[in-house]
């Protein structure tokens, strides 16, 4: 599935005629992004030799038991180990597009706890935000593909790469679940 795909759903909705296509392509877009950063942090881990399909619920496990673990977690856990940043990948246009992403999930969490913000955003003003989302998304999985062929929306991201060597690529070296666990808590749980 490619990213053009898995967007396929928020233009549905903002396609639609409903009232609350704007929060509604707004948050849809949220969860996206954030299942594609897990995603592309869970293939990259996925790369060292030490682990195989037999790891892949263990694996599963010690992020499930994480509750602390969101969006600026696995973008730390991504940066912390692979050669470059996601700054990096998503390029000149990532302080403005950051930011975004940053105010758009702390308006979500208002909305998803049934909270006022302080913003009353209009539709347009939601569309904008989903908008620019969508600009992070795919500038993030473009470049993520082409430097290690994965973008963060592969239905399962344990899957070994065709580059046979990414693993020794990484400033961070793991051997085993436990030492992949030690790395979520280090440097990917929100403090």
């Amino acid at each position: 599935m490619s990213y053009s795909e898995e967007f396929r759903t928020v233009d549905l909705v903002i396609n639609s005629s409903t009232e609350t296509r704007g929060v509604d392509a707004f948050a849809l877009s949220l969860i996206k992004t954030e299942r594609q950063m897990r995603k592309l942090v869970t293939h990259i881990d996925y790369q060292f030799p030490c682990f195989s399909p037999s790891d892949v619920p263990n694996l599963r496990a010690a992020l499930e038991r994480n509750r602390r673990v969101y969006l600026d977690g696995f973008e730390r856990g991504f940066n912390a180990l692979y050669i470059r940043m996601i700054k990096d990948l998503v390029g000149t246009d990532y302080d403005t597009l950051h930011a975004r992403v940053v105010d758009a999930i702390s308006c979500r969490n208002k909305v998803f706890h049934g909270q006022l913000t302080s913003l009353n955003l209009t539709q347009k003003e939601l569309l904008d935000f989903v908008s620019d989302i969508r600009t992070w998304y795919e500038v993030l999985a473009v470049n993520a593909n082409s430097k290690f062929q994965h973008d963060g929306f592969v239905r399962n991201s344990f899957q070994k790469s065709k580059i046979t060597e990414l693993s020794t690529r990484f400033k961070v070296q793991l051997g085993n679940i436990a030492e992949y666990e030690r790395f979520i808590h280090t440097y990917m749980e929100r403090l």
